[in-house]
Order: C-alpha cells, then sequence, then structure tokens
C-alpha cells in the first residue's frame, strides 16, 4: 500500500515539473521579439493624381430601329449573336406597304395614258400650226395640258419611289458588324418609328467613359495616358484620352471624357473601371490634390469592416493602426487618412503580431 502511494507522488511531481518547464518555455517564446521588415509607403512621385469611376462602353454602338408602324412577324436575333452588316434581323407586317404599292401602279397607269394622250395632241396640233391649220392659242393649250400630264406622271413615279423606300424599313438588316447587346422587341409585338428594336455593339474596340469634376477637367488633355482598373477581374490597363467634353451642361455638372484601350478577350462592356490620372507637380502646392499613399495590399490587417496595418511603437513595440482605404489598384492600396508617408510600416513577420508584440527589424 505505501508502495502504491509513493509512486503516484513520484509521478505527481514528475507531471508538475514538465508543465512548468512547458510554461517557462512558453513566456520565453513570448517574450522574444518577432522579426519583422519594415516599408515606408510611397507616393506619387510625378505629383498629385485623381481616381474616378466610370465603365466600359464599345467605340461604335447602334440602335437599330424602323420608321413604320407594323407588328413584327419576324425576329432572327438573340442577345449574344454575332452578325454581319447586312444581315437580315428583322421583318414587320408590310402588308399596308403592299396597299400602297398597289395605288401607286395604278397611278402610274392612269398618269401614263393621260401623259401618252396629251403627247399625241401636242404632237398633231404642232404640224397643223405649222400647216396653218391652229391657231396659237390652240397650240399652247395643248402645250400646258402636255407639261400637265407629263408632271402627273413623275410624280406618280415618285409616289412609287417613296413606297419602295419604305420597303426596307420592314425588312431590318444589321447596320454594322458585331454582337447583339439588347432586344427591346419580341415577334408578334408592335414596332413604332423611333423606337430601338436591337443594339448592336462593334466587338474589340472598347473605351473607358467616365465623368471628372469641374476642379481637375483643366487638368486633362488629350493623349494623356492613364492607369485604368478593373476591380472585377484584378487587371490593371493603360489607356490614353481621346475625347474631352467641353460642356457639363447635360451630365450634372460633370465633364465626360472618353479613353481609349487596347482590346483583349477579358475585357466586356458595362464592366465598372477605375481610371487615374496622373497630374504632373508644377511646384507649387495645389490645394485641390493630395499626394496619394499607396501601400502593399498584403500589409493590410482586416477584422470585420476595420481594416489596419502594424506600426512600430517608441517601445520597439507592434501597433495596429486603424486606417482607411481608397481605391484599389492591382497588388497596392491608396491610403485616404491614418498613416503619414513618411511613416514606416511592418510589411512582413517571422512570426505572428499582435498589439504589444516585441519587434526586432532585419
Amino acid at each position: 500500500m505505501k508502495t502504491y502511494i509513493y509512486s503516484t507522488l513520484l509521478w505527481s511531481a514528475t507531471l508538475f515539473s514538465s508543465c512548468s518547464s512547458d510554461d517557462k518555455t512558453s513566456v520565453q517564446n513570448t517574450d522574444s521579439p518577432i522579426l519583422v521588415q519594415l516599408s515606408k509607403s510611397s507616393t506619387n512621385s510625378s505629383g498629385a493624381s485623381a481616381t474616378v469611376s466610370g465603365k466600359l462602353v464599345a467605340r461604335n454602338s447602334v440602335n437599330v430601329s424602323t420608321k413604320m408602324m407594323g407588328y413584327i412577324t419576324s425576329m432572327k436575333a438573340e442577345v449574344g449573336q454575332n452578325v454581319t452588316a447586312g444581315q437580315a434581323l428583322v421583318h414587320i407586317n408590310s402588308t399596308d406597304i403592299q396597299a400602297k404599292g398597289g395605288q401607286a401602279n395604278a397611278q402610274i397607269l392612269q398618269a401614263q395614258a393621260n401623259f401618252n394622250s396629251a403627247k399625241k395632241d401636242y404632237e398633231r396640233f404642232q404640224n397643223l400650226y405649222k400647216n396653218q391649220s391652229a391657231s396659237q392659242k390652240e397650240l399652247d393649250d395643248m402645250r400646258a395640258r402636255y407639261e400637265i400630264a407629263l408632271a402627273g406622271l413623275q410624280a406618280a413615279q415618285q409616289m412609287k419611289n417613296e413606297v419602295n423606300s419604305q420597303y426596307k424599313y420592314t425588312n431590318i438588316t444589321a447596320p454594322i458588324s458585331g454582337t447583339i447587346t439588347a432586344k427591346f422587341a419580341e415577334q408578334g409585338d408592335m414596332a413604332s418609328p423611333g423606337s430601338p428594336l436591337l443594339t448592336i455593339e462593334s466587338s474589340g474596340a472598347l473605351q473607358a467613359q467616365v465623368l471628372v469634376s469641374e476642379e481637375n477637367i483643366t487638368l486633362i488633355h488629350q493623349g494623356m495616358q492613364v492607369l485604368v482598373t478593373l476591380k472585377s477581374i484584378n487587371k490593371t490597363i493603360s489607356g490614353m484620352v481621346s475625347e474631352i467634353s467641353k460642356s457639363a451642361a447635360n451630365t450634372g455638372g460633370q465633364y465626360l471624357v472618353k479613353i481609349n484601350i487596347a482590346a483583349s478577350r477579358d475585357l466586356l462592356p458595362g464592366m465598372f473601371v477605375n481610371v487615374q490620372f496622373p497630374f504632373k507637380n508644377s511646384g507649387k502646392k495645389n490645394q485641390d490634390f493630395q499626394e496619394m499613399i499607396i501601400i502593399p495590399k498584403s500589409a493590410l490587417v482586416e477584422k470585420g469592416q476595420l481594416t489596419g496595418v502594424y506600426v512600430v511603437s517608441s517601445q520597439n513595440t507592434a501597433v495596429l493602426r486603424w486606417i482607411k482605404i481608397g481605391k484599389i489598384l492591382g497588388d497596392q492600396a491608396e491610403v485616404i487618412s491614418g498613416l503619414n508617408s513618411k511613416e514606416p510600416y511592418i510589411v512582413s513577420a517571422n512570426g505572428k503580431l499582435y498589439n504589444g508584440a516585441k519587434i526586432q527589424i532585419k
């Protein structure tokens, strides 16, 4: 019995000693500094910049419509379908046009008969007048009748031409080659003059369209190189300003700017973009712009809806600083507030950082 009690006490003492050793080791690991690497936030060395949002659009976009009212009897078009210029897409009931065409043909026959009769009478009276068998007045009357008949025939022919021109609006073809991006009517619907039926956008050539404030528009010029970021596909490409609107009357006080970009299979019309306009530093402080502070996204710490970055305190410890993030530019992020442009921050660490953790700079 005593032997059992002594064995139990010996096992307990050994376990307690082991636990105490582990605790001491843990405290020692906690107190040891974490090796970290620092970096300073970069700024736009060329001066200030402005970033605005917009979307991609096709350079050539056409709304297909008709000048005739009638029921759509055939619709050979679907969204996403590729079409070529001249391809038949929509047919509209042409019964009314056919009736007008029949009337025009009848009027031409009638006018032609009147013209032929007037022409023969006029030629006959010319011979009679030469033989002094008809007076000048009779000849003038025949000439007037002939000219009236000729005018009537020409008017009937022009009416026929008008009817023929209306036929092409009942058989609608693709005006350009491209992709159908929108469809506003279906077979059996009533087509109205001027109302769009389809939208066709040419493939390949795209533009980024953005609205720029009046404070920035004077610093933008044609041919200016800009950065276009597409957050949906995490891609940043270069672009060039091609058009600048000189009026903001119809755009709510902002100016429309168009940027040409290179064609790519990844880019589709309608994608949202962020366009960064760089402004060269003129040597004077511009109150409208602030230097853009940029840090790598890998240095950010996200907790819920908060975003922060670890900085170094005067006691050489890590401190989590909450910051406000602006635009995301590829693998970098713009810092709006919370971090000074000359203040170092922790980029990487050999251990898990937390508030108050002792650090050692590499």
